[in-house]
């Protein structure tokens, strides 16, 4: 008989939770998926467009910080797993209005949890962040030991969330797992982070704004690979455990940009060097060999060939983003950039 799972996926529109249902339903065809999304401005149906026909993917919009919708969920549907992607994710955002973030991703956490204990949910993921470890000097790596000590509002929110996830470990007994990745990049990434940011603006010759130096660093994974990780911790992954994940690519962000020029053919003389954002971390590297030893994961996906395929995905579906880079996240981009 073939096993039958029902997953309750948060933030399943945005980019990562979007490639992590195309990932599963491709992989798992008999799987269900629950995508509960607000649909906030970087949370976007069309990244489901794809696979939204099949019978086996509903979708719920909703808030994950509203307890009668999740109660409600959790009492019409047994669910096997929650994966909590649903989170205010960008640093500069979090500069810009630190309560959203604090709302969606510390309390919305804490109302999953709740209701994943009262509901008895088998497993609970908690999908975190490197920058809970803060920034690094020129040499090491995170591993999952590594002191907390975040530098943003976004990440002392992420911060916060994986201690409740540890909290309702400890207290209730619940079943839960965090995992922490690097810096991802592939389809469907909304165009204000740093590589779809610097690939559109390339392919309208616009200037490329790089904070600071262009010397901060961090290692990049290719999303597809981070849910081939979340996949073997789904599956086979121990229920109080930590886990990171990471690309095993380190670049400076002026490395990423000059590739970025280098194979789109634009010249280096679009770079625009802007002032740095506050608090902005130097160097971020993630330790995997827990994942590597333990579940016998590794990243498949070298920087050189995610780099390129990424381009390729930008260049044929410009639709997609061009008509993300409008209204709104035009002023958005003008507060960010302009006066710097």
């Amino acid at each position: 008989m073939v096993e039958r799972k029902t997953l309750l996926v948060t933030g399943g529109c945005g980019f990562i939770g979007s490639n992590f249902i195309h990932y599963i339903l491709t992989h798992y065809p008999t799987y269900r998926i629950i995508n509960l999304d607000k649909l906030t401005y970087c949370g976007n149906l069309d990244n489901l467009c794809e696979v939204a026909h099949q019978p086996n993917l509903i979708f719920v919009k909703g808030d994950i910080a509203d307890r009668e919708k999740v109660k409600g969920i959790l009492h019409d549907e047994r669910i096997d797993c929650i994966v909590n992607f649903a989170a205010e994710s960008h640093v500069d955002r979090s500069i810009e209005d630190p309560d959203l973030f604090l709302r969606t991703n510390i309390l919305g956490t804490q109302v999953l949890l709740e209701g994943a204990r009262e509901a008895a949910v088998p497993l609970f993921i908690q999908i975190s962040t490197d920058e809970v470890y803060g920034s690094l000097g020129s040499t090491g790596a995170f591993t999952e030991a590594t002191p907390l000590k975040p530098n943003s509002p976004y990440a002392a929110s992420k911060t916060a969330a994986d201690l409740l996830v540890r909290a309702y470990i400890k207290t209730y007994g619940i079943a839960a797992i965090i995992t922490r990745c690097s810096n991802n990049y592939g389809p469907y990434q909304f165009p204000e982070k740093l590589l779809p940011l610097m690939i559109s603006n390339a392919m309208e010759d616009r200037e490329l704004p790089v904070y600071g130096d262009g010397l901060n660093v961090r290692d990049w994974i290719y999303v597809e690979d981070h849910c081939r990780a979340l996949d073997t911790v789904l599956h086979h992954g121990n229920g109080g455990e930590i886990y990171n994940i990471g690309g095993a690519s380190e670049r400076t962000n002026i490395e990423v940009v000059r590739t970025i020029l280098e194979v789109l053919g634009k010249p280096e003389s679009l770079i625009r060097f802007v002032m740095d954002r506050p608090g902005h971390d130097r160097r971020y590297a993630m330790d995997f060999s827990k994942l590597n030893k333990k579940l016998d994961w590794k990243p498949k996906m070298t920087f050189e060939e995610g780099i390129k395929r990424t381009i390729s995905w930008y260049i044929d579906h410009q639709e997609w983003w061009q008509r993300i880079k409008t209204g709104e996240y035009l002023k958005y981009y003008e507060r960010m950039y302009g006066n710097r």
